[in-house]
């Protein structure tokens, strides 16, 4: 399901409002993309990135973000 509007989340280490996300990531929130039932994004959309949501444990509710070029310039 995608979404246009913010919708904060929580990992046992962290709480991701907007702000801090944009601060985190230096960027401008678009959009994000949930799936199922889970309440944590698997892709969130920024106007440069695709971020890239990944869980880093099984155990903890921990994750961890990559950043992919929107449109990267061929050289």
């Amino acid at each position: 399901m995608m979404v246009y509007e913010w919708k904060t989340f929580v990992t046992d280490r962290e709480e991701y409002t907007q702000t801090s996300f944009e601060a985190l990531i230096g960027d401008v929130f678009e959009c994000m993309m949930f799936t199922e039932d889970d309440h944590i994004p698997s892709y969130i959309w920024t106007v440069n990135y695709v971020i890239i949501v990944k869980r880093s444990s099984k155990i903890f509710t921990d994750i961890t973000f990559d950043k992919v070029p929107r449109n990267p310039v061929s050289a």
